[in-house]
């Protein structure tokens, strides 16, 4: 894992205690449907062996018809058997969603990058894909200056000892799955929207920061990785807080304990959909995420479900902060999702700023 020389043990434990002090009211009383702990206790027991059945691709803890905590066992298609209806005594919900990927794409030379890109244009009255007066909004195009790639600016984030602020986006949208090198021009928009049609353009005019810091994803067999998150060096007069007009605003620099996302009606705004809203459907989660350079598992994830209609995130998406419809307090930073594009996930985003030292420079 990469980490600046600044991250420490009791800068940490400044940033708990002011979380501590200045915490709304809505967070002191979480949403604790009857059973979580002994829920969230069964499925980590219980997790390694429900990835011995052929067509499961994850496990988490949400929520039943009931109102009870319960084991959600996600699988690849409706054909998986021998699946518990309980285990330890916790309802067992199986939800089919088909398998997770940060999908990439080969960019103009043939080799392979390492983000999220798709091939059609939406059509929104505001375009997240071109490029934007600085400072740039969040949730718009972004990447790596030696890739032919885009993914999206989740936001922005501020290391309050320094003053520095940072564009916060993946490891895979910034530092091209753990292979760029810090210090890489950051641009706006990603140069895969700067396709002329037969070359991605390299303008260099579009940048607004360098590579300054990623957390390493670890492809071994047994690694249990949290996030997928890098920031890149940036300014105040580059890079803004908010989204465009269509989306949801600024966001709030507290965050949500994913307990208090649980549940909940949430939104995001991203390069290829724009303003999407979702539930969250399970958290403390384990997938299996595939990427170019192979399959990393996950933990301590966030699982969204944004309707039968899909779209709630597609190619191009990934880097968009997760919040909350109610008051715009993140939950998390979206790294993948189905094919379909209903299902996302994303990384708690306490972990996602503890990693750098930083925080959501918002309101």
């Amino acid at each position: 894992m990469k980490r600046s020389t600044f991250l420490c043990g009791s800068l940490a434990a400044i940033f708990t205690m002011a979380i501590a002090v200045v915490s709304p009211a809505w967070a002191q009383a979480p949403f604790d449907p009857p059973g979580l702990d002994r829920a969230i206790a069964a499925q980590e027991f219980h997790t390694d062996r429900l990835f011995l059945t052929d067509g499961v691709v994850g496990t988490g803890v949400g929520v039943n018809a009931r109102g009870q905590a319960a084991i959600v066992v996600m699988t690849e298609d409706l054909w998986v058997t021998g699946l518990p209806r309980s285990l330890d005594g916790v309802p067992v919900v199986v939800r089919v969603t088909g398998t997770f990927r940060a999908i990439n794409r080969p960019d103009a030379n043939g080799n392979h990058d390492h983000d999220d890109t798709v091939d059609d244009d939406t059509s929104t009255e505001i375009d997240p894909t071109s490029k934007f007066d600085r400072p740039v909004p969040i949730g718009v195009s972004t990447g790596n200056a030696t890739s032919c790639s885009a993914g999206t600016i989740g936001a922005r984030v501020i290391d309050l000892i320094s003053g520095d602020v940072y564009a916060l986006s993946n490891n895979h949208v910034y530092a091209l799955e753990n292979n760029a090198t810090l210090g890489d021009v950051i641009n706006q928009p990603g140069r895969f929207d700067r396709n002329d049609g037969t070359t991605c353009l390299l303008v260099a005019t579009d940048q607004i920061g360098t590579l300054f810091n990623y957390v390493e994803i670890d492809f071994s067999t047994n690694a249990f990785n949290t996030v997928d998150a890098a920031i890149a060096l940036s300014s105040t007069g580059v890079l803004g807080n908010s989204t465009p007009s269509d989306g949801y605003g600024t966001p709030s620099s507290i965050t949500a304990h994913p307990i208090d996302c649980l549940n909940k009606r949430v939104q995001k705004y991203g390069r290829t959909t724009s303003l999407t809203k979702g539930l969250v459907f399970a958290i403390n989660a384990t997938v299996n995420i595939g990427y170019g350079s192979g399959t990393a598992r996950f933990v301590d994830q966030i699982l969204v479900d944004g309707g039968g209609k899909g779209g709630f995130i597609l190619p191009g998406d990934s880097g968009s902060l997760l919040v909350l419809q109610k008051n715009e307090v993140p939950c998390g930073l979206l790294f993948a999702g189905t094919s379909t594009g209903r299902y996302g996930i994303a990384n708690r985003i306490d972990d996602v700023l503890s990693a750098f030292g930083v925080e959501i420079d918002g309101y």
